[in-house]
């Protein structure tokens, strides 16, 4: 029997509240969580190992996020109907927990650690990513797994000018502000997200305002935790240490650091002397000396000796490990154009980190489908970042995008976003690549910096570059130091990195991690407006290289008309199964999408050439077009029949071109006169008004013969057919066709029907059903039996 479960909740204001509660679920995980906001419900779990392991110098935990289809009611599209490996929008949000979490655990502990999160209940109105974290949280606040502090995030938007915590999926569509924001009770330890050029002073706000929101979370996970009975943690071992092998390494290596950390030497030179300040170490060691437990403390007690060494260096002489001061940013080297057949192309070099990016240009169709539980979209702008093993030296299986490549990818794409026209006005499909052919620091703001120089190339309408600046920040105690352009090694050794994105008026993209606690919102200021200065040194040198969009896209880009139709001709544009639509395509070269948007079709034609373009583009108007009585066209002779001929004279529109319109002349057959493919010129002079088909003539369109004389035409009484169209009647005596070719004017017998006619008038007369059975004596009846 299940006890009762235990729970807490606490109110978002506006009248949401959001329960959290532990014991009902998952309880044989070591901490498990449900929290519900509305109908979304998100399970969290926690397990850990009871033993470190072995062979491992970093803290082994994995963070998984993942929608569950049947918590909106869908079944997953893929061919398995089954949930696979996580999404990229999964694996964001996973990356987002877990670079909240790592800090909260003790130094070396290197026991494996796995919380999964799954969203097991969807609300339409609510976004599951900004209650992941709270949840994974409590998940380790009612376990014994050793965190040293509860921690919560949320997402605080900027809504109108007001700042709102989680909003709903409505509201959250109108945020010039998105960030996710996560804290403890006295710290703020992360950031991430996008913004439509706001100043850095608003970043501090949205601090701020998250950060009061997060301590009313943190209290209610507390309170979880007392009503679960959690009194303690479970113990953490002491590592092993040998502190006369620690002293001994740092009396024969400190001076030597201190020299190389000093020497402004590039990357691989100081990689390489500090590798063999190791070797000579080594030699020093008598063969057995070392325990198999004292052989791993040489890497872990070397390494933080060269943290500690070039910490003290940047702040005691505020100079860097390549020579530069603190906020300078490394020499610049951009081009465009670098590649020919791309639709645009830019090569970034900064100091040692090189982005190689293209911008290819393609069609509605080729927009990416992000399906998450509660949504289905279409994106139209994609970047993909590649991180190949060569760009630091290294060698290593391809195993396709990590988390690392689609973090750093998607704040480069937040970032640009930005300022992407809309597609109204550039219906497009844009795909930026970054191959990262260097890297020493930084290797996603080169990715922005790039993506933007390649689309001013391509001729994308972008309105302002948008560049980015890797950041660093170095404390111990009062001194603090501020790094612009941090390098792959002052990544590693500082207390703070983040990364800003931006143009000229603001900023549009954050990502920040805090490692240390205490920072003060006035040395975060400092911070900012540091980057600030960063950014605009950046943006000289990119407007320098390529000061705005190039007035033409590539020759070899493919151009773009795009045409507004009535909805009802969306169907005679695709065809029968889409006969029209395909047809147009091969015929012109061309791609073509439509898609219903306003209650009006949206056709857009895609080309690189202008007069493939052209020629669909009046074919779908053609299609489209009403056709006028009295108003002349040129169409072909699609068929033959015995009482005339079948022309398209729009496309996808035919009219019967009657035997008696063709000629002012008597025609007994079209042979000679007409044939299949012919160009004719028409002119249509009607509608049936019964079938509905078009009428044409040819004849009027030509001169009259001399001394013609008009047909008499036979008087009409109330049972004759209405439709009396074309053709010499000579007294009504003309020998015409019907559809077999046989002569009407004789009944299966032989015999003559003239006689009969005037016979068989009075009767249809007195017949009520005389108008719903045209009679066979006509041949302009033939058409309308076909």
């Amino acid at each position: 029997m299940i006890p009762k479960p235990i729970s807490v909740s606490f109110q978002m204001g506006d009248g949401r509240e959001v329960s959290l509660e532990t014991g009902r679920m998952a309880r044989q995980a070591d901490g498990a969580v449900v929290v519900r906001q509305g109908n979304a419900m998100i399970l969290a779990t926690v397990v850990a190992a009871n033993e470190p392991r072995p062979g491992v110098d970093f803290f082994p935990l994995s963070v998984d996020y993942q929608e569950k289809f049947a918590s909106a009611g869908r079944i997953p599209g893929s061919f398995f109907k089954r949930e696979g490996r996580i999404t990229d929008s999964e694996v964001l949000v996973s990356r987002l927990v877990d670079r909240a979490l790592r800090p909260l655990f003790p130094d070396d502990y290197r026991c494996d650690v796995q919380v999964l999160i799954s969203l097991i209940s969807s609300d339409q109105e609510v976004l599951p990513d900004a209650l992941a974290c709270l949840a994974a949280s409590a998940a380790l606040a009612v376990s014994d797994v050793p965190i040293q502090e509860i921690i919560s995030e949320v997402r605080v938007a900027r809504i109108n000018g007001e700042m709102v915590i989680n909003p709903t999926r409505t509201q959250w569509a109108d945020a010039d502000m998105d960030f996710i924001i996560a804290a403890t009770q006295d710290n703020i330890m992360m950031v991430e997200g996008e913004s439509k050029e706001c100043q850095e002073a608003d970043i501090v706000k949205a601090l701020e305002v998250a950060h009061e929101a997060i301590r009313g979370q943190i209290k209610a996970q507390a309170e979880l935790r007392d009503k679960a009975g959690v009194t303690g943690k479970r113990e953490v071992v002491a590592p092993y240490e040998n502190e006369e092998l620690k002293k001994r390494i740092e009396a024969f290596a400190s001076d030597r650091i201190a020299e190389i950390a000093k020497g402004a030497l590039p990357k691989h030179q100081r990689s390489e002397g500090l590798k063999q300040i190791r070797t000579d170490f080594a030699e020093t060691i008598a063969e057995g000396e070392l325990t198999e437990d004292d052989e791993p403390l040489v890497k872990k007690y070397f390494g933080k000796l060269e943290k500690k060494i070039i910490r003290g260096i940047v702040l005691d002489t505020r100079s860097r490990l390549d020579g530069r001061q603190l906020d300078e940013v490394r020499p610049l080297t951009i081009e465009t154009d670098v590649l020919p057949s791309p639709h645009g192309s830019a090569l970034f070099t900064r100091g040692e980190t090189q982005s190689l990016t293209t911008v290819t240009l393609g069609t509605s169709e080729d927009e990416l489908l992000v399906e998450t539980a509660a949504t289905s979209d279409y994106q139209n702008f994609i970047l993909h970042y590649n991180f190949p093993p060569f760009s630091t030296g290294e060698t290593r299986p391809m195993r396709g995008p990590g988390r690392r490549e689609i973090g750093h990818g998607n704040l480069a794409k937040r970032s640009l976003a930005q300022m992407l026209p809309n597609a109204e006005s550039f219906p497009y499909t844009i795909r930026i690549v970054s191959d990262i052919l260097e890297s020493n620091g930084s290797s996603s703001m080169a990715t922005v910096c790039a993506g933007s120089l390649a689309m001013m190339d391509a001729g994308v309408p972008y309105p302002k570059h948008v560049s980015g600046v890797a950041m660093g920040m170095i404390s111990e105690g009062d001194k603090y130091a501020i790094l612009t352009d941090i390098l792959g090694d002052e990544d590693h050794l500082g207390d703070m990195d983040f990364k800003v994105t931006g143009t000229r008026d603001g900023i549009c993209g954050i990502q920040m991690d805090i490692k240390v606690d205490g920072l003060s919102m006035t040395v975060m200021a400092e911070a900012l407006e540091q980057a600030r200065k960063g950014r605009l040194h950046i943006l000289d040198a990119m407007y320098t290289a390529i000061p705005e969009r190039r007035e033409e896209l590539k020759p070899h880009a493919p151009r773009v008309v795009q045409l507004n139709i009535d909805r009802e001709f969306i169907g005679a544009v695709i065809g029968p199964g889409g006969k029209i639509i395909q047809e147009i395509q091969r015929e012109t070269g061309t791609t073509i999408s439509i898609e219903e948007v306003n209650d009006r079709g949206e056709v857009k034609i895609f080309a690189s050439d202008k007069a493939a373009i052209d020629k669909a583009l009046a074919w779908v108007k053609g299609i489209v077009a009403v056709p006028e009585v009295g108003e002349t066209y040129e169409g072909k002779v699609k068929s033959i029949v015995p009482f005339g001929a079948f022309v398209e004279f729009m496309p996808g529109k035919e009219g019967l071109l009657h035997i008696s319109e063709v000629s002012w002349k008597r025609l007994e057959t079209l042979e000679g006169v007409l044939a299949e493919g012919d160009t004719v010129k028409i002119k249509l002079i009607g509608t049936d008004p019964k079938s509905g088909k078009l009428r044409l003539s040819r004849k009027v369109l030509m001169e009259k013969p001399e001394g013609y004389v008009e047909p008499e035409k036979r008087e009409r009484r109330d049972g004759d057919r209405g439709d009396r169209r074309g053709g010499d009647r000579r007294g009504g005596g003309d020998r015409r066709r019907n559809d077999r070719g046989g002569d009407r004017r004789r009944d299966d017998r032989g015999g003559d029907r003239r006689d009969n006619r005037e016979d068989r008038r009075p009767r249809h007369e007195n017949n009520d059903q005389a108008q719903q059975q045209p009679k066979q004596e006509d041949n302009n009846d033939a058409d309308l039996k076909l």
